[in-house]
C-alpha cells in the first residue's frame, strides 16, 4: 500500500507526524513514508525539535537527509546524531550515502569526534588540487576527455563520495582554466532552446547530467558556422588574399559604439566573439565604432575596455572605425564614381514618404537619384569641405528600390556633422554611417566571422551588396539571438532618465544590469561568463527570469568564497556567569568544503552580539531560537547559552540587552534546539568589525515587464528597492580575508596584464594617446573582497564608497581598521530566492 495522500484517513498521531515532517520541507509523500515506522518517526520528531529544523532552517534535500538519519541512526547516541545533523546543516554531508557513512563512523565511536577523520571517512569536500592536478596531466588533452576525467576522479579515494554535479563542476572549472572554454550540456540531436522557464532551468542546473564532450563553440549555431575561406567572394583572388593575411585563422571583433555603458546583454556578444576566436586559436579585435562624435565620450571608451578585460578577455588589437576614415571616404567616392551612390537633399520626412510612408505604399525614387555622376562627386566634395549644414545634403547608396528588404532602399552612407571628433579633431565635416562603415571595416580587418544579433538579419543583404559594389573582400555575417533578463531595462535612453531624475545612484547602481553595476554589486565576472555560456547560443532570443541569473551567481559563489559569522541587526548579550576578562579563542574553518580557504581564530567573551531576529519575548512550541528561559546553541562556539533576563528601553519598550548564562557544563546540561550566529566584543583583537553601511538591493522594478507599466516604466519602480542597514557586525577574520583577497587580485591583475602586453603588443598601441591604456588597475577593485555572511547572504565591499586603508598596505602590516575607514557592504545575492521583495 502506498503512502497516504492526506492526513484525514490516517491515525491522529500519524497525521501529526506528517504535518511536522512537511514543516521542515519534506513533500507529502516523503513525510508519509517517514511516518510509517513509529520508531523512526519518533526519532525524526526528536531531531526536528532538538535542532529547531522548522521555519526554513533546512531545505528539502537536507530534510530528506535528516529523515534518512532517523531511519539509520537508532543504533548511535543522541549526541552523535546531533553532530551528524549539524554536518548536514552546514553542508558537509550532501547525500544519503554520506549520512549512512556518518552513522557507521559513530557505531564504534563517541564524541568528541576527530573532524578531519570524520570528513575523510564520509567523503566531505572535493579536493580542488586533485582535480586540477589530474586535468593538468597529459592524460587530458582537451574538453573531449572530460567524461574520462570524471570517471577516473570518481575512483580516486578522496573523491569517491563527492556529489556528481560538484565533481563535474570542478572538472569544468579546471578545464576552463587550462583550455579556455566553458562546457555546456545540450539536448541530444537538436539545437538548444534558450528561453526556458526559470524553474526548469534551475532544476536542470541542479541535477547531475551526463557530461557533454562538445562545447558551446562546437555545437548548435556556432558549431554550424563556416570555416575561414568558405564565405563566397566575387573573385578567388579576394579569398586568397584574405587567407594569406589571416593564415586561415578565425578573426572576429567586438564592435561597441562608445556612447554608453555595456549591459548584461553585451556580455553574450563579448563571450561569443572573444570565446569563438579563442576556441579556434584565432584573433578578436576590440573595435570602437566611433562614427558619431556627437554621442561619444572618453569615459565610455575607458569603460568598454575595462569591462571586456574584467570579464576575462584580452583584445588582440584595439582599433577604431576612425582609423579608416580616409579609406572609407575614398571608397565612398569610388562608389559614387561607379554610379552606385548619389547626393540627396531630401528631408527625413521626404525619404520616409519615398519608402512608402506609414501606410507601406509604393516606393518611389528620390528626384536626385538620376543626377549625373560628376555632379554627385562635386557635391560630395562640397559636403567634405563644410559647405553644407547638417541635414542639407547626404550621400545615399543607389541600391534596389524593388527589393522587399528595406535595407536595400538607398541607405544613407554619409552625413554632415559639425561636431569635432575625439581623435581626428576638425578634419572631417562628413562622417560615415553604421551601414556604410561596418561591413567595410570588417573587410579591412579581414574578419572571417562577423557575428551579430538577429535584428541585423535584414542588414546582411546590404552588407554583402556594399562589399561587392566596391570589389573588396566580403566577410560573412551570422546572427544569433539576443540575451535579455526579465524585470530589467537596458535602453540607454531610459537608463539615462533614471540616472538624471535620481531614481538610481548612477550608471553603476547595483540595482541596474549594466555590467559596471553588476561589478559594483560584487557579482564575479566568472559567474556572468558561466551564466552566459550555460545558456548556449542559437538564433532564438533569450528572455531569462532574474531568479535564474541569481541562482547562477549563487552557485558560483557557493564554493568559491569564505563564510564569516555576521550579525545584521545586533542585540547585545552579556554572559552573567563568566568573569569580565573571560576569553576563549575559537578556530573555525572559513569554508567547510574548501579547506584551501583556510581558518580564522575568533574570540568568545563575556559580551557577544546576536541578531535581533534570533530573539523574541513570546515563546511558542514551534519557535526554537532564543527567548526568556530558553537555551540556544551558538555556531562553532564552545557552549550554548540560556536567556535569564533582559533590559528594555523605557521609552519604546524595545529590548536593548539580554542577560544569559553560559551552559559550560557546571550545572545540569541543557541541549540546544537551534544554533544561531554571533560575534564577540574583544577590543584587544579588534572584534567585532563594525560595518558602517550594509546595502541590500532588491529588484528595482516590481514586474517582469516594466515597459508595460502605465503611464511608463517609471511607474513600475519599487520605492523600497534599496534597503540600508547601519551597524552590522562581522567576525574579526574579515580584515585578514579582505587584505588577502585584494592582494591576490592585485598580483593576478599584474601578471595577466604583463602577459597581455607581451602577447598583444601590437594591440596595446602604447604610442597612441587616444587609446585607453591596458593596465592592471582595470582588473582590480574592492568588490573582489567577497564572503558569505553565515545564514544571511553573500556580500562584497562597495568599490566606490568603501574606504579600507589596510588593503593598500604592503608587507606584514596587521590587517585592521584604520583611521578614516568606512565599511560599505553590498549584498550580492541572497542565500535563497528572495521571495519577499521579488513581487
Amino acid at each position: 500500500m502506498g503512502p497516504p495522500k492526506g492526513t484525514s484517513a490516517v491515525a491522529p498521531e500519524t497525521a501529526a507526524y506528517i504535518d511536522l515532517f512537511k514543516s521542515i520541507g519534506l513533500t507529502q509523500a516523503k513525510a508519509a513514508e517517514a511516518a510509517k515506522s513509529a520508531k523512526s518517526a519518533s526519532l525524526l520528531q526528536g531531531l526536528i525539535e532538538r535542532h529547531s529544523l522548522t521555519g526554513g532552517r533546512v531545505d528539502e534535500k537536507q530534510a530528506g537527509l535528516v529523515a534518512a538519519l532517523a531511519v539509520q541512526g537508532a543504533r548511535i547516541g543522541e549526541d552523535e546524531r546531533g553532530y551528524i545533523v549539524n554536518a548536514i546543516i552546514d553542508g558537509r554531508l550532501k547525500s544519503t550515502d554520506q549520512v549512512n557513512a556518518a552513522v557507521k563512523y559513530f557505531e564504534n565511536r563517541t564524541l568528541p569526534a576527530d573532524d578531519a577523520e570524520f570528513d575523510r571517512e564520509c567523503g566531505v569536500g572535493c579536493s580542488p588540487n586533485a582535480v586540477a592536478e589530474y586535468v593538468g596531466s597529459p592524460a587530458v588533452a582537451g574538453w573531449a576527455g572530460m567524461g574520462a576525467a570524471i570517471t577516473a576522479l570518481k575512483n580516486t579515494p578522496d573523491l569517491r563520495w563527492v556529489n556528481p554535479l560538484e565533481l563535474k563542476n570542478a572538472v569544468e572549472s579546471a578545464l576552463t582554466d587550462r583550455f579556455g572554454a566553458k562546457e555546456a550540456a545540450r539536448p541530444k540531436g537538436k539545437e538548444p532552446r534558450e528561453s526556458k522557464t526559470a524553474a526548469k532551468a534551475v532544476e536542470a542546473e541542479a541535477s547531475p547530467a551526463t557530461p557533454n564532450t562538445r562545447t558551446v563553440f562546437e555545437e548548435g549555431f556556432l558549431g554550424k558556422l563556416h570555416k575561414p575561406g568558405e564565405n563566397p567572394q566575387l573573385t578567388p583572388a579576394l579569398r586568397d588574399a584574405h587567407l594569406k593575411a589571416t593564415g586561415g585563422l578565425v578573426y572576429t571583433r567586438f564592435p561597441p559604439e562608445p556612447n554608453g555603458y555595456l549591459h548584461i546583454g553585451h556580455s553574450k556578444a563579448i563571450f561569443i566573439n572573444f570565446g569563438y576566436a579563442a576556441h579556434h586559436g584565432g584573433k578578436c579585435y576590440l573595435r570602437y565604432d566611433d562614427t558619431n562624435p556627437e554621442a561619444e565620450e572618453a569615459v565610455y571608451f575607458e569603460s568598454l575596455l575595462e569591462i571586456v578585460r574584467w570579464l576575462g578577455y584580452e583584445p588582440w588589437k584595439i582599433t577604431y572605425s576612425s582609423d579608416y576614415f580616409d579609406e572609407l571616404y575614398d571608397l565612398a567616392v569610388e562608389l559614387t564614381r561607379r554610379d552606385k551612390a548619389y547626393i540627396c537633399h531630401c528631408t527625413g520626412e521626404e525619404i520616409h514618404a519615398h519608402r512608402g510612408g506609414d501606410d507601406g505604399g509604393a516606393r518611389t525614387p528620390c528626384v536626385h537619384r538620376t543626377r549625373p555622376i560628376e555632379e554627385s562627386l562635386r557635391e560630395f566634395e562640397n559636403m567634405r569641405l563644410g559647405k553644407y549644414k547638417p541635414g542639407e545634403a547626404i550621400l545615399r547608396m543607389k541600391q534596389d528600390l524593388d527589393d522587399p528588404n528595406p535595407q536595400m532602399w538607398d541607405l544613407i552612407a554619409y552625413r554632415v556633422l559639425l561636431a569635432p571628433h575625439h581623435r581626428t579633431g576638425d578634419k572631417w565635416k562628413v562622417y560615415p554611417t553604421y551601414d556604410f562603415t561596418h561591413c567595410l571595416v570588417d573587410s579591412f580587418e579581414n574578419i572571417s566571422h562577423s557575428l551579430c544579433t538577429v535584428e541585423f538579419i535584414a542588414s546582411r543583404q546590404s552588407y554583402e551588396w556594399l562589399c561587392d559594389a566596391v570589389d573588396v573582400y566580403k566577410p560573412r555575417q551570422s546572427e544569433y539571438g539576443r540575451l535579455a533578463l526579465q524585470g530589467t531595462i537596458t535602453s540607454k535612453r531610459k537608463l539615462l532618465a533614471l540616472v538624471k531624475e535620481g531614481y538610481v545612484l548612477g550608471w553603476d547602481d547595483p540595482r541596474l544590469y549594466t555590467l559596471i553595476a553588476l561589478r559594483r554589486r560584487g557579482v564575479p565576472a566568472g559567474a556572468i561568463v558561466s551564466f552566459v555560456g550555460g545558456l548556449g547560443v542559437s538564433t532564438a532570443g533569450s528572455n531569462i527570469q532574474l531568479v535564474r541569473f541569481d541562482q547562477a551567481v549563487r552557485s558560483y559563489l557557493e564554493n568559491s568564497v569564505p563564510r564569516l559569522l555576521m550579525v545584521l541587526k545586533p542585540l547585545k548579550v552579556t554572559l552573567e556567569n563568566v568573569p569580565d576578562d573571560y576569553v576563549v579563542f575559537v578556530e573555525k574553518t572559513l569554508h567547510p568544503k574548501v579547506p584551501a580557504l583556510g581558518t580564522a581564530k575568533l574570540p568568545f567573551t563575556r559580551t557577544i552580539y546576536i541578531d535581533r531576529d534570533d530573539f523574541r519575548l513570546e515563546d511558542s512550541p514551534d519557535y526554537f531560537r532564543l527567548a526568556p528561559g530558553k537555551t540556544v546553541g551558538l555556531f562553532q562556539a564552545p557552549h550554548p547559552i540560556t536567556c535569564t533576563s533582559y533590559k528594555t528601553d523605557p521609552a519604546t519598550g524595545e529590548v536593548t540587552e539580554l542577560f544569559c548564562r553560559l551552559e559550560d557544563g557546571t550545572g545540569a546540561p541543557k541541549k540546544p534546539k537551534a544554533f544561531i550566529q554571533w560575534v564577540a566584543e574583544h577590543a584587544v583583537s579588534g572584534s567585532p568589525v563594525r560595518v558602517d553601511e550594509t546595502r541590500i538591493f532588491h529588484r528595482l522594478f516590481k514586474s517582469d515587464n516594466p515597459l508595460a507599466a502605465l503611464p511608463d516604466y517609471k511607474a513600475d519602480i519599487d520605492p523600497d528597492s534599496l534597503e540600508t542597514v547601519k551597524g552590522a557586525l562581522v567576525e574579526v577574520g574579515f580584515w585578514a580575508l579582505a587584505k588577502r583577497a585584494y592582494a591576490d587580485a592585485v598580483r593576478e591583475g599584474k601578471e595577466r596584464t604583463e602577459r597581455a602586453l607581451v602577447e598583444n603588443a601590437t594591440g596595446a598601441r602604447p604610442t597612441d594617446p587616444d587609446t585607453p591604456a591596458v593596465t592592471s588597475a582595470q582588473l582590480v577593485g574592492k568588490e573582489c573582497v567577497r564572503f558569505q555572511g553565515l545564514r544571511v547572504a553573500y556580500f562584497a565591499l562597495d568599490n566606490k564608497d568603501a574606504r579600507v586603508a589596510c588593503l593598500d598596505e604592503a608587507g606584514d602590516v596587521p590587517a585592521a581598521r584604520r583611521q578614516g575607514d568606512y565599511l560599505v557592504l553590498n549584498r550580492i545575492v541572497s542565500l535563497k530566492e528572495d521571495s519577499g521583495k521579488a513581487g
